[in-house]
């Protein structure tokens, strides 16, 4: 009887919650994030679930997944399998410094009516949005025509030996984070300071949310929510040692046409030492 009156008071406190705090999300997981050694490897996870880190929705799928080695160079994923709620891929650090595994995309999105009232969306479900594709496939004067700017990235990092900083370097191409601090260098206790940039300037007032791993072991999220200031920066104090998810998302009206607003989706994962 207890165990079930504690289950239904997490289904209670779950349907409380709003929709955003409910939905999907993604992550990239690494088993370590500091390594040591002469040939050190490091194996993945990489999912999207209802409980953050714990794989109980889809599996990520490995073809979106990329790697930037220490020397800013592309490096290949190993021994990549792919289950039905979660893939799998081991990474090599056969070079000393930090690596970033990330996954990143982006490109316009459209919404319009036709003559009879009924409405389009582009691109369709499944297909990436390609400029040229949009010029052919959205009508220039369709009738309550909406196009956006979206760009939607996700990272973690894993360090050998000595943190070092060219994967850190921003391609100022949608919503990205500049570190201050090095993601590799963190600790319970100790304050963490961010930036966040929108195609290359400061992202001001865009919205962060934190949550610590174990989701499923508590009651609440304890989620950290905190907003960018007037040069796109921020700061976490973590409040313990673990696994953390950080996610970011912007929104303006500063748009390249033919787009008349833009957004952005940021996702990370890092791991906090202890003191």
């Amino acid at each position: 009887m207890k165990h079930f009156m504690k289950m239904a008071t997490v289904v209670a406190v779950s349907l409380a919650l709003p929709l955003a705090a409910q939905a999907h999300r993604a992550w990239i997981v690494p088993a370590a994030t500091v390594l040591s050694g002469d040939d050190p490897w490091v194996t993945f996870d990489a999912a999207i679930s209802n409980d953050i880190f714990h794989a109980d929705h889809a599996a990520m799928r490995l073809e979106g997944i990329k790697v930037t080695g220490p020397d800013g160079k592309a490096v290949e994923l190993q021994n990549g399998a792919t289950g039905k709620y979660r893939s799998t891929f081991d990474l090599n650090l056969s070079q000393r410094g930090t690596y970033k595994v990330f996954s990143a995309s982006g490109g316009l999105n459209a919404r319009w009516e036709t003559e009879e009232g009924e409405r389009r969306f582009w691109p369709p479900r499944g297909q990436t949005p390609d400029a040229a594709a949009f010029a052919k496939e959205v009508p220039a004067k369709a009738k309550n025509l909406e196009v956006s700017q979206s760009s939607r990235r996700m990272e973690t990092f894993v360090t050998a030996g000595s943190p070092s900083e060219t994967v850190l370097k921003p391609t100022n191409s949608g919503l990205e984070l500049v570190p201050v601090t090095h993601p590799n260098d963190l600790f319970a206790g100790e304050k963490a300071e961010f930036g966040l940039i929108i195609d290359g300037k400061p992202a001001v007032g865009a919205k962060v949310t934190v949550i610590p791993g174990g989701m499923r072991y508590r009651n609440g999220q304890d989620a950290i929510e905190v907003e960018t200031d007037k040069d796109g920066k921020f700061a976490i104090t973590w409040p313990a040692a673990g696994l953390y998810w950080l996610s970011a998302s912007y929104r303006d009206n500063q748009a390249k046409a033919p787009a008349t607003s833009r957004s952005g989706s940021y996702v990370a994962t890092f791991e906090v030492l202890p003191e």
